[in-house]
């Protein structure tokens, strides 16, 4: 259902405040340690940004595409999809505390997080709150996780709770070195992130 494509996808760009690193973390693969550490440190200091992209989902009864507009300004998003599947008509905004869906000609949809707001539509449980550490090349804080990283100390594989992300290509701006594309992998279901403008912002507290 069109609807149904429209929330997947809006929610796929959904995000909690940004909060405190954990040291919860399994890590392996060719990479540094103390050269992951200083990368984590560097991209945790983003609290802003802007990105366009594309987001795919594939799921046993759904698939499709859209374009997706990301703005991030601490704790505070508005996240815009456009394609073939939401007819240029989705917007998310939102803060902890409370989420916002719109849809054209189809009308609004308030949660008090992206979680359940998904669930209720939906039914189903995906850690979107954990995609603006997932997006930066980190895992989330508030559970653990297996990291494999490459031979320049990032993140090329990571596994939390339940899901495997990896990270195919990277791009550097602004000094940070960010994903430029992604494929994470749930129970039946899978979604694929491309990033074609990163705009990084250090907005500080």
């Amino acid at each position: 259902m069109q609807l149904r494509h429209v929330i997947v996808f809006s929610l796929i760009a959904l995000l909690a405040g940004c909060a405190g690193m954990s040291s919860r973390e399994a890590v392996k693969g060719q990479g540094d340690a103390n050269q992951w550490r200083a990368n984590k440190e560097q991209l945790s200091s983003l609290d802003g940004w802007q990105i366009n992209g594309k987001v795919g989902i594939r799921a046993p009864k759904d698939s499709g595409s859209g374009t997706l507009f990301w703005l991030q300004r601490q704790d505070y998003y508005d996240i815009r999809l456009s394609g073939p599947l939401g007819r240029g008509a989705a917007r998310l905004t939102g803060r902890p505390g409370a989420v916002s869906l719109e849809v054209a000609n189809q009308g609004r949809y308030d949660a008090p997080d992206p979680e359940t707001l998904l669930k209720d539509q939906l039914g189903w449980k995906l850690p979107v709150s954990h995609l603006v550490w997932w997006v930066r090349g980190l895992p989330a804080p508030d559970s653990k996780s297996s990291l494999t990283l490459d031979g320049d100390s990032r993140l090329s594989a990571l596994e939390q709770d339940g899901w495997q992300i990896e990270y195919l290509s990277y791009t550097q701006q602004n000094g940070f070195w960010l994903p430029e594309r992604m494929k994470l992998h749930g129970q039946d279901l899978e979604v694929t992130l491309v990033i074609k403008d990163w705009q990084p912002r250090k907005l500080g507290q």
